[in-house]
Parts: C-alpha cells; structure tokens; sequence
C-alpha cells in the first residue's frame, strides 16, 4: 500500500499551502455540514465533526469558516441539502477506485466523475464491484526519518493496540480498527507523539502494480478526480515504485 499512501502523505501536505485554498476550504465545509446534519453540532459527541475540524486546522482554515459551516448545517444561515455518494471504478491497468463525494446533485456529479474516467482511460463500476477491496482503518502517519524514533513510535503503537505498522521511509503509518482510533489518539497525545495525519479512512486490502503510461494516466486520474469541486477522497489500491511516483507527482 506505499504506492497508495504516499499519494496521500503528499496530498495531505500540499494542502496546507496550495494555491487553490479556496477549494481546499470549500470541501472541508462541506464535510463540516454533512458531519452535523449525521451527528449534530458538538464536536464532543460526534468524532466526524471532530475529525472535520481537525481537517480545517490542518489547512489553516479560518474559525469564522468553521462556524460558518457549522451554522449552515444546523439551518441558521440557510443552505441547500447535500449528501455522502460514494463511486467506485477501474483506472488504467486494472487499478481500483473508491470515491467519496458530498453533493447536492447526485446525477450531475455522476455524469462529471464518469466523464473524468473516461478522459483518463478508466470506467466507472456498479456499486459493490471494488468497494469489497477495501477496509476502513484508524491511520496515524508520524513524519520521522530517525531509525531510533521509527521504533520508539512503533513499540508504543504495538503497546496500546495498533495493528499494523508501515515504514515508509520518511514517514512511519500506523493503523488500527477504527473503533480504537480515539483512543489511540489520545494516548498519543499524552506521550507527546505528534502527527502529520491523523484519519478513519480506507486502505486496499491489495495492491495492483503500475508503471509507464498506466502509472501516468492513473496520476492524471487520481488528480483530476481530487481536483473536482463535490469529491473528498479518493481511494485506490496501485503500487509505484517510489522514484517514479516523485516523477510522476511533478510531471502531471
């Protein structure tokens, strides 16, 4: 799952400081909204909003935008209705595609995302076709490079009850069933481990490798499908080696 994570890792940096905030904003609102209309307003008894309100802070987002989200979703500032949709397909060489978007017009943002996969050489598929493909999981991903810190981080992790560990070079992942992922949170925090991310998200239960055009065409994919205005995440099981996706990730 390198291939997968790093694509993240990277995503989730560039975030902070990207040239289309505005966008970046827009998306956190909206999961602000749809996290409130699911769970109400208090961050304390609803860990999406939590995890929503992390997101913004992570961008740098101002307060006033959070309030506002929050407000727009409880009524007070009138908005229109939006929902989760989910797509699933297949990019160049078989790669799978799981999509989580938040829209007011599910027809129009599937007519959109279908086109995007066609553009870039891959299809859409019925619900249920990838979906099995992946597992939700706690992620924690820990920017460390030192040796001595990668294993100071992993036998805590292992301590309170992780799952998994994934060394990715200059970033340790540490994954955990989603049920555990506050706990761990803050057990964390109290040992003064900090992270870059910090996430319940979806992780392939397999990989497929990719590479030359397929490898391409699937980045150029991948951003295009980040970059439309209604998705929030967007999930696939390739693999690349980790030179060409540093190519791969400047050249598209």
């Amino acid at each position: 799952m390198a291939g997968h994570s790093k694509w993240h890792n990277i995503k989730h940096k560039k975030a902070a400081q990207d040239q289309k905030r505005g966008k970046i904003f827009t998306k956190v609102m909206r999961e602000i909204e749809v996290a409130v209309r699911q769970g109400g307003p208090n961050p304390e008894n609803n860990p999406r909003l939590r995890l929503a309100i992390e997101m913004a802070k992570s961008v740098n987002m101002p307060k006033d935008n959070v309030e506002r989200a929050i407000k727009k979703a409880t009524g007070e500032l009138g908005a229109q209705m939006v929902e989760d949709v989910f797509f699933e397909g297949y990019g160049p060489g078989g790669v799978a595609m799981y999509i989580s978007a938040i829209t007011d017009n599910k027809n129009r943002t599937a007519s959109q995302i279908r086109a995007i996969f066609s553009k870039f050489g891959g299809s859409l598929a019925e619900a249920g076709s990838v979906s099995w493909i992946f597992e939700r999981k706690g992620v924690f991903a820990f920017p460390v490079s030192d040796q001595a810190q990668k294993e100071k981080i992993a036998d805590f992790a292992i301590e309170i009850g992780a799952e998994d560990i994934s060394d990715l070079t200059d970033t340790l992942e540490v994954y955990c069933d989603p049920k555990n992922f506050e706990e761990l949170k803050s057990k964390f925090e109290q040992a003064g481990f900090i992270w870059e991310r910090a996430e319940v998200t979806f992780i392939p239960k397999n990989t497929v490798k990719v590479s030359g055009k397929d490898a391409e065409a699937l980045m150029k994919l991948m951003n295009a499908l980040d970059d439309h205005d209604d998705v929030q995440r967007v999930w696939a099981n390739f693999e690349i080696d980790d030179q060409e996706m540093e190519r791969l990730l400047v050249a598209v």
